[in-house]
């Protein structure tokens, strides 16, 4: 089962948090190998990188450029074989909050 994510906990501690766009500019592209770190993917996948997840996964895709080529049942089952996560609904939202987190300085 998934870990519950503490981001507004951490934030609710934070005395000093930046202003959201010093963080990231309003039209900026945020790849997904950036939201899906070495870090995060280490500690909560069966994989290093998120293309190397990709890769992997029982579908045509090879790397996250072809993420869309994955069936999203397919996708799913494989997200909940390889990770920590049930679904790929938990771990883009754990994924998107260990990002933010490491944007504000709270991990």
């Amino acid at each position: 089962m998934a870990r519950q994510s503490n981001l507004e906990e951490a934030a609710e501690a934070e005395a000093d948090l930046p202003d959201p766009r010093d963080v990231v500019g309003k039209d900026e592209e945020i790849l997904l190998e950036e939201i899906f770190d070495a870090a995060f993917m280490t500690e909560n996948t069966d994989f290093e990188t998120f293309g190397e997840m990709v890769a992997a996964s029982p579908s045509e895709a090879t790397d996250a450029d072809e993420l869309g080529r994955i069936p999203r049942g397919e996708w799913d089952e494989f997200v909940a074989e390889t990770t920590i996560f049930e679904d790929e609904e938990a771990f883009v939202f754990a994924a998107r909050d260990h990002w933010v987190a490491k944007k504000l300085g709270l991990n």
